[in-house]
């Protein structure tokens, strides 16, 4: 009896561990095990039944809160999930709109001038001038860029100076730039449009062409760790209902390191500016250039296809940067007056906060060397035909903001002219972003 009553109990745990389908069916089982039920005294088995009762309504106890559980975890689940979706949804609409305002960058700069000009037969002249320039620039894909700049000043196509005055009077701001560059080419960028002059220029030199001149047609730069080579193609003018013609010219150069802390820049490059015959360029000037006089009107007497070579020596010296430079050009369609160069030495490099910069440097440049209307337009009061002196300095008060002065002791109308004194003093602060 006792045997048969330890066999039920055991039976009983067993059916308690099982799931409830398999409990109930197990407990079915038990109640219809006759021989089961004959061996249990009457106590013990009304016992059991109890004990079968109780289990099996905490089993459905245990199932209705199963139940909830489920459907609790599944409700909390989609609203989780529907939480998660507008989360990442959120994330990626501002990463977008990052990803966006990272591909597009302001830059420029602006120059606060003080200039005080002396020239013989003429009035002394003291101004204040001011030079903005901010661009916008786009990285629209991997290899496609787009630019789009303005400038103070007028039309002029080598100044973007703005004298103050007039009483207040508002200020010109024209197009500076409007460019298209593809990089899609291993180390070569194509540009179309009105853009930054794609030539080297050494140590900035301005004997060919001004600093501010924005050439407007197509260009190509390809460049590797030591050698480069420009190309470009720019209107005079790209209408043919007036006369469309256009300058070319090719570079080619390379940058060379002779030894440790010795490093040698050469370039060569030929330009071609057909201008033989035509009228004025601009502004009814020809900025130094020879003349004759052609059915009545006053012309250009030659064309001037250029040819330049430039040479940079950078050394340390007592760890302070020193360049020794010099470029000569010379103009194959002319009689005389063909030829022009600089030669000039920089000591330091202000570009962190704190260094400077000293430079001198000597320039000729005779009156049909190149095309006046392009180069530097400080310089002996703009143009060719001038020669003398330039002295500079400069301190970087820290890595966007410059203060810089500027010493012109040159003659003008040197071949052409009256040989004339020109003395130009320039006092700047100027700042980048």
């Amino acid at each position: 009896m006792r045997v048969v009553s330890n066999a039920s109990r055991r039976l009983l745990k067993r059916i308690m561990k099982m799931n409830t389908k398999s409990a109930v069916a197990g407990a079915l089982l038990l109640l219809l095990s006759v021989g089961v039920r004959a061996g249990i005294p009457d106590a013990e088995w009304a016992q059991f039944k109890a004990q079968f009762a109780a289990m099996n309504e905490r089993i459905n106890a245990l199932e209705v809160e199963n139940r909830q559980l489920r459907a609790a975890r599944s409700a909390v689940t989609v609203e989780d999930l529907e939480a998660t979706n507008a989360e990442v949804a959120a994330l990626k609409s501002r990463d977008d709109a990052s990803s966006w305002a990272e591909r597009i960058k302001w830059k420029g700069d602006f120059r606060y001038r003080y200039e005080d000009i002396r020239q013989d037969d003429r009035d002394d002249r003291d101004r204040n001038r001011i030079r903005a320039r901010p661009a916008l620039v786009a990285k629209i894909t991997d290899t496609a860029e787009v630019g789009f700049g303005m400038a103070t000043g007028g039309d002029d196509p080598v100044s973007t100076n703005e004298t103050l005055g007039g009483g207040g009077s508002t200020k010109d701001v024209r197009l500076d730039l409007a460019y298209a560059t593809w990089t899609g080419l291993e180390n070569t960028a194509l540009t179309a449009g009105k853009f930054a002059n794609p030539y080297y220029r050494v140590q900035k030199s301005q004997l060919i062409w001004d600093s501010d001149f924005r050439p407007e047609g197509l260009a190509v730069q390809w460049a590797n760790d030591t050698f480069f080579a420009n190309a470009s193609y720019s209107f005079i003018e790209s209408d043919s209902a007036r006369d469309n013609d256009g300058i070319w010219g090719a570079q080619l150069g390379g940058a060379f390191e002779i030894s440790d802390g010795l490093t040698l820049t050469a370039s060569a490059a030929y330009l071609d500016f057909p201008s033989k015959g035509r009228r004025t360029i601009y502004d009814d000037d020809f900025f130094g250039n020879s003349t004759v006089q052609k059915d009545g009107e006053t012309v250009y007497e030659f064309d001037y296809q250029v040819a330049s070579g430039s040479l940079d020596i950078a050394l340390q010296v007592f760890d302070i940067p020193l360049n020794v430079y010099g470029e000569y050009v010379k103009n194959s369609a002319a009689d005389e007056f063909d030829s022009g160069y600089v030669a000039g030495v920089k000591l330091g490099e202000a570009k962190k906060p704190g260094s400077w910069q000293l430079q001198y440097q000597y320039e000729d440049l005779e009156a049909d060397a190149v095309l006046g209307l392009f180069t530097d337009s400080d310089f002996a009061g703009g143009g060719s035909d001038g020669k003398g002196s330039k002295f500079a300095a400069k301190y970087a008060i820290d890595s966007q903001w410059s203060f810089a002065a500027t010493y012109f002791y040159n003659k003008r109308g040197v071949d052409l002219g009256d040989n004339a004194d020109y003395k130009r003093l320039q006092i700047d602060t100027l700042f980048k972003y």
